[in-house]
């Protein structure tokens, strides 16, 4: 048994397509097929079931490729321990962000990061929740920067800041009547949120009760993918929705007149680094968790060390 042959059926289950697996080792197919089959021939099981496509582990193969992935971390561990010794910051980096923070948080810190570790080579993407605790578990990415608790087995949470909820509403709708709002205010017709899948739409309708009816109709109006069209579109029709405080700070003064914050204890959501139980990479997802603190706006600065708020899942 060698790591190779366990990278190879590791690469397999990610990707469930031999051939695939193999561009991404970059071996030939039939190079990889016949490693992971001299694997088989010595473990004396199938480790997937070939009949099915697309391929699929075998009941027994799920244990093998669970522990697979357990001892290729554990080998990679080694020469980062080295690197670590030698404080030398170099190789891929790769991150998994989600939409409603990529925008709004990456520029904050990004680039100072990239400038003081130009030998780290940084990959971004910018994934659903769910992607990024797949890609976590596949390897496939090194960190997440995501909103929690997850309460994902295998998964720590290393929490960064809280970043508030504000309403944002168009010109005609009574929530500008407010000088603060509250969850009650939020019960009438208008809602406007993304789509199935953001964990920000799950927030915002366990804050609001979207589930609930106000006058007959559903709170529910209309949904959307990305935080900038919400706001696009209620600055041209109607109704309400609600936004993480970062994304409101670049506003011109037009947009700003529309938001509303909350009355006190504020609804926030607590935004985190999320790695791997076996998280490799320390040293660089620690620099990463420093350099975003040192450049937050000091309005997230404030909320994180106090004040009365109260967390939204």
């Amino acid at each position: 048994m060698t790591l190779t042959q366990l990278d190879y059926i590791v690469a397999v289950d990610t990707y469930r397509h031999f051939a695939t697996a193999a561009e991404a080792c970059h071996v030939t197919q039939p190079t990889l097929s016949m490693q992971i089959q001299k694997l088989e021939d010595e473990l004396g099981i199938l480790v997937f079931d070939r009949s099915k496509q697309p391929v699929v582990p075998t009941e027994t193969g799920q244990t093998v490729l669970a522990q697979a992935r357990d001892v290729l971390r554990a080998a990679r561990r080694i020469p980062e321990i080295v690197s670590e010794s030698k404080e030398d910051f170099r190789g891929d980096f790769r991150i998994g962000i989600i939409p409603t923070l990529a925008p709004y948080l990456l520029p904050y810190f990004i680039g100072e990061f990239v400038g003081k570790y130009p030998a780290v080579s940084v990959h971004i993407q910018e994934l659903v929740t769910e992607h990024v605790v797949e890609k976590l578990r596949n390897g496939l990415i090194d960190v997440g920067l995501v909103v929690t608790p997850l309460e994902e087995n295998g998964i720590t949470e290393i929490p960064l800041f809280q970043e508030p909820f504000v309403a944002y509403a168009a010109d005609s709708n009574p929530l500008l009547d407010k000088t603060a709002v509250s969850s009650s205010d939020l019960l009438s017709d208008g809602l406007w949120l993304l789509t199935e899948g953001h964990c920000f739409r799950t927030q915002v309708m366990n804050l609001c009760g979207a589930d609930r009816h106000s006058n007959g109709k559903t709170t529910l109006r209309y949904e959307t993918g990305s935080l900038e069209t919400l706001i696009k579109l209620i600055d041209r029709q109607d109704g309400f929705t609600l936004l993480p405080f970062l994304a409101t700070l670049d506003m011109d003064a037009t947009r700003q007149a529309r938001l509303r914050p909350f009355d006190a204890p504020a609804p926030v959501r607590e935004v985190s680094i999320v790695t791997h139980r076996s998280f490799l990479k320390r040293q660089l997802i620690n620099a990463l968790k420093q350099e975003i603190m040192a450049h937050l706006p000091p309005e997230i600065i404030g909320v994180t060390k106090g004040g009365r708020v109260a967390s939204v899942r």
